[in-house]
């Protein structure tokens, strides 16, 4: 019985010495993590001064073929028959539609018989000249009779003249009766029905033509002026783009727009429908100091500025946070390009700036080197 307390108590002792040396090697640990400082850990990039930067604008405007147009009658009249519609494809010299015509072919019969008439009076009056001349020979008649008889004969040969020329502007209206297609192309819209009175010049179709294709689109003057005839540009058109060429740069600036058109052609495997929306892609060299930094390195300002955070090496070789107003000259999707209350190789936080404050002392993740586009 004395041995099992000798061994009961001998184990409790050693269990508390056991204790007793855990406790000093915990207080041991904690005493050196207290005198250890950690800062925030921050990633950064230094600051490259640009002379420029390069600035991607997109232009519209839309696409229409080299030949449009609204095809009509040149003269007015009732329209009797229609050929084509909406949609048709069309040649050259095609009929289209015609008006009525028995109005013009009654004046034709009428300009027809005029004019059988007026020969049948100039077969007389040369008859009536030849006796005249044949009887002033012999002194039957008098030399005004005579120059009378002539000048009837001259006259009945204008009106001759006058009727053919009626008669022919007649056939002339009874030819342009008949719509015909003035170029190969597409029918693209109708703005007339059967029995309508069309006036002098109203359109009855829209005819788009199969040439090449040519977008129509504004630019402002600055932009106008770097470019030239001949140079070749990017256009997208839907989810199509295209290597195109400047056919055409207008000499005047739109009164309501204020641009300046550029008259642009496209691939002629280029598969467009007239209408379309045409974008212009165009990169432009900007001359303007500057420096590219993320979108994640900004933060809001005051009035209208932006911030960026800077880090400061004091003297004992840790970096702390200071705010510098900037303002923002231009941004693509990932960067922006700013100028302000900074300068070159100076250290911006390029990212987590929700994790620190001005004046806080951060050490650095690392140093990526970001320079002007």
């Amino acid at each position: 019985m004395f041995a099992a307390m000798s061994f009961t108590q001998h184990a409790k002792g050693l269990a508390l010495g056991l204790s007793l040396l855990l406790l000093n090697g915990c207080g041991s640990e904690v005493k050196e993590h207290s005198h250890t400082v950690e800062y925030q850990s921050v990633q950064a990039q230094p600051l490259v001064l640009s002379d420029r930067y390069q600035q991607m604008q997109t232009y519209t405007g839309t696409i229409r073929s080299a030949n449009t147009t609204g095809i009509g009658f040149e003269l007015p009249g009732k329209l009797n028959s229609i050929v084509v519609d909406s949609g048709d494809t069309v040649k050259k010299g095609q009929v289209l539609a015609q008006l009525d015509i028995d109005l013009l072919i009654a004046e034709k019969q009428q300009l027809e018989a005029s004019l059988l008439q007026t020969q049948a009076d100039i077969d007389l009056a040369k008859s009536t000249l030849r006796r005249t001349e044949k009887l002033k020979t012999q002194n039957y008649v008098s030399a005004q009779q005579l120059d009378e008889t002539q000048q009837h004969v001259f006259s009945l040969q204008a009106n001759q003249k006058r009727i053919e020329a009626s008669l022919s502007a007649t056939n002339l209206k009874l030819e342009k009766s008949t719509l015909l297609a003035p170029f190969d192309g597409t029918i693209s819209q109708r703005y007339h029905n059967l029995g309508e009175v069309i006036a002098l010049g109203s359109p009855v179709f829209t005819l788009i033509g199969n040439s090449q294709a040519v977008a129509y689109i504004g630019v402002p003057v600055d932009v106008a002026q770097q470019l030239t005839t001949q140079q070749h540009v990017d256009v997208r058109v839907g989810k199509q783009t295209f290597t195109a060429q400047i056919a055409g740069i207008s000499a005047e600036v739109n009164a309501i727009s204020r641009t300046v058109q550029l008259r642009i052609q496209l691939p002629e495997s280029a598969r467009v429908i007239n209408g379309e929306i045409a974008y212009l892609a165009y990169q432009q060299d900007n001359l303007t100091a500057g420096y590219w930094v993320p979108m994640s390195a900004l933060t809001d300002g005051v009035r209208g500025l932006w911030n960026v955070y800077v880090l400061v090496k004091d003297d004992q070789n840790h970096y702390h946070v200071e705010r510098r107003d900037v303002e923002i000259i231009y941004t693509n999707e990932q960067q922006a390009f700013i100028n302000g209350a900074i300068k070159a190789d100076e250290q911006i936080v390029s990212d987590g700036l929700h994790k620190i404050v001005v004046g806080q002392k951060v050490t650095l993740a690392n140093t990526q080197l970001v320079g002007a586009l």
